[in-house]
């Protein structure tokens, strides 16, 4: 199940799903929320919290909407539905560092070593969940243009609550995966991290997520089981004004999900609306692709470019960037 939540004419947010192949031209969007009689529930959050009755639901309606039974008014064109971020108020967002590859490269680039405790557990930091947004234009001030950078992830939402999590029982917490765009103002950060904490402002200001919430079910196919949990075997691309930029593979994470929650809930109850960032994959920023393949003509990122991150099964968020005025 892909879910979504959509921005309807009078600007407020619902949920709803992806019916796929819906038409032989596109794609539909189900607007659960225009169905009667309406769902208690209108925010992803609330959906997620709620899932053992809205996922059997939402199911039967998708169903409906394939055989062509749903409402007349609850099916768009998902190229004429707005969407905002799947889950556009999580409870909290953390941001990991799962690939070693893109660690290696920025560290080897710069000259220093591979540090030693990657592999001793994984890390994280927390990002502002109050500034998530999803595809579309997204404002960024003058300090954070000066070397805007992106960073192609995959995200997890939290589905129910847990403490103490070990790794292998892990996967049974997270409700679905999604596409991550770690917005990320190296200038700022450079400045910041010289004081030993954060990153702080180089990060505050953005993180898109969506289009898609994708079920952990749906990606069974693609899944590839172990010993401290879950991969899945997802190609991941970047993309500048059309030209691709960046390729990995979801695969390829150092640290599991599982193990990143296992850290995670260390202590700490995980509650259901909760997202967790994988960190970048290799390849998957220009701060990495500068000091690397791109030494001799560095690139970031300016106001009026469009930058799109695709990944396997998860789809392709698609964002504009614009200069916010002081």
């Amino acid at each position: 199940m892909k879910l979504v939540t959509l921005i309807a004419s009078d600007r407020t947010h619902h949920v709803g799903a992806l019916i796929e192949g819906a038409t032989p031209v596109q794609n539909q969007i189900l607007d659960f929320y225009a169905i009667e009689p309406k769902p208690e529930y209108q925010s992803m959050l609330k959906f997620i919290q709620s899932q053992s009755k809205t996922l059997p639901w939402a199911s039967a309606q998708i169903e409906l909407a394939r055989a062509g039974k749903a409402p007349t008014a609850a099916i768009t064109n998902e190229s004429d539905t707005l969407l905002a971020s799947p889950i556009p108020d999580p409870v909290s967002c953390r941001d990991g560092y799962a690939f070693r590859q893109h660690v290696e490269s920025a560290r080897r680039g710069r000259g220093v070593p591979m540090i030693e405790e990657f592999d001793h557990f994984p890390v994280f930091y927390f990002t502002n969940h109050l500034a998530i947004t999803g595809p579309g234009e997204i404002y960024v001030m003058p300090k954070a243009l000066e070397r805007l950078d992106f960073e192609l992830e995959v995200a997890i939402v939290i589905g129910k609550e847990g403490r103490n999590i070990p790794a292998n029982k892990a996967d049974e917490y997270i409700f679905g995966y999604m596409i991550m765009n770690d917005w990320s103002a190296r200038e700022l950060q450079t400045q910041e991290m010289k004081l030993n904490l954060g990153p702080a402002k180089g990060k505050d200001f953005a993180t898109s997520l969506g289009p898609y919430l994708v079920t952990r079910d749906s990606l069974a196919s693609q899944k590839i089981g172990g010993p401290n949990g879950e991969r899945y075997n997802l190609r991941m691309k970047a993309f500048h004004n059309g030209k691709q930029v960046s390729d990995g593979n979801m695969k390829d994470m150092n640290w599991s999900f599982g193990q990143i929650i296992e850290r995670a809930s260390y202590g700490v109850t995980l509650r259901p609306g909760e997202v967790i960032g994988s960190g970048t994959v290799g390849t998957g920023c220009y701060m990495e692709l500068n000091l690397t393949s791109l030494k001799e003509n560095p690139v970031w990122i300016k106001p009026g470019d469009t930058f799109a991150l695709e990944v396997d099964s998860l789809g392709r968020l698609e964002n504009t960037v614009r200069a916010e005025n002081q």
